[in-house]
């Protein structure tokens, strides 16, 4: 990791809507109590969508757009197109790195480790969806789209899962939780054991996810006129979320299993969503309000990852109590937010916490013009 200026030809809206997503991230990662959360911050139990479940396709959505604005330069350059690539591959196994890291720490036991997960997702769909921006025009780009999200919905709905028999949607019997059992039997989500919801398979929509982020990106890119690009996206957004529902009846809208309906759906909200701030930010120029989202938009893994390593350090902090022993994150939990609220809002108010420690580090680094690339 190295630090850096910031750079001043960045997208605003899209640093603060990344930002957005990022801090919703830590919103929903970090609750007092797992066992009290509100019913926005919580998961859908399986088919469905909650705003939980739209924060993780968002990002790669982000990370998407991200990919055309940064690499277009070396799009054109035909002939450091293999530099292009090993820098792609090497920011991805960062990633990938860093998230078998947080899976890891503190006991580094590598034998019960969980291989899939949120950072290595990411670094394995930037890896893809950056050589196919890097390799191929946006017909070739949308049409890869299309057999992803039609390809997986065939192999989804038809093929049979041996050893079980016919295709099918369940968690514990679909052909997705077969391959991640087969190939990473002991190295799964704990919560699970015999599925992930970052799996093997899951993983190639996910891919999808980020290319709508690439066309996208080129979109907004492209010399036009700006009310013209915002309405089309607008446009491409209700048409994408619409199609997502539809397909909803047939091919279930599911993040675990991050269906093709699923990749539509938050990807035609996605749109909505950069189309609205790229509106108000970089047309209309309401700024005053974006800073607290572009803090933490321009550090996003950085806070990411962060955010997830320090309870981790916590919880190998010990206070001496009165009942006993507890970790050091359980003893401020109770002194000094169960006493005082009911058990839903002291679980908010500790995620509140979070969001506003972390600002606060991000805000004396935004201050300083430290950007931390990985």
């Amino acid at each position: 990791m190295q630090e850096t200026k910031p750079v001043r030809t960045r997208l605003l809206s899209l640093d603060v809507f990344r930002g957005i997503t990022v801090l919703t991230m830590i919103l929903v990662n970090n609750p007092g109590s797992w066992g009290k959360i509100y019913a926005p911050l919580k998961h859908a139990a399986w088919h469905g969508c909650t705003p939980t479940d739209l924060v993780f396709p968002f990002f790669l959505f982000i990370v998407g757009v991200s990919i055309a604005y940064a690499l277009s330069g070396a799009k054109l350059t035909h002939e450091k197109h293999t530099q292009t690539i090993v820098r792609i591959i090497r920011r991805g196994l960062t990633l990938f790195a860093l998230g078998m890291f947080l899976s890891l720490f503190p006991k580094f036991e590598f034998d019960t480790v969980r291989i899939p997960g949120v950072l290595q997702r990411i670094g394995i769909v930037f890896i893809v969806a950056g050589i196919i921006f890097l390799k191929t025009e946006r017909r070739t780009q949308i049409m890869t789209i299309a057999v992803i999200l039609i390809g997986y919905w065939a192999v989804m709905m038809f093929a049979p899962v041996p050893g079980i028999g016919l295709a099918n949607l369940q968690p514990t019997t679909n052909l997705a939780a077969w391959l991640d059992y087969k190939l990473l039997a002991g190295h799964l989500w704990k919560s699970t054991k015999v599925w992930d919801p970052e799996g093997i398979l899951s993983t190639i929509p996910a891919v999808a996810t980020a290319l709508t982020g690439v066309l996208v990106g080129q979109w907004l890119k492209k010399k036009d006129d700006a009310g013209n690009k915002i309405a089309w996206l607008m446009v491409w957004g209700v048409i994408c979320t619409c199609l997502g529902l539809i397909w909803d009846l047939h091919f279930p809208i599911n993040k675990s299993l991050w269906t093709s309906s699923y990749v539509l759906y938050t990807s035609g909200l996605a749109m909505l969503g950069l189309g609205l701030c790229y509106w108000l930010i970089d047309v209309k120029g309401y700024q005053k309000f974006t800073t607290p989202f572009l803090v933490y938009g321009i550090n996003a893994i950085t806070v990411f990852f962060l955010s997830g390593l320090i309870p981790r350090i916590m919880g190998m902090i010990k206070v001496q109590t009165a009942s006993g022993e507890v970790d050091s994150k359980t003893y401020l939990y109770e002194t000094f937010y169960t006493p005082h609220l009911d058990p839903y809002n002291a679980s908010l108010a500790w995620a509140l916490t979070w969001i506003g420690f972390w600002m606060i580090i991000l805000w004396i680094m935004y201050r300083k013009n430290i950007i931390i690339k990985v």
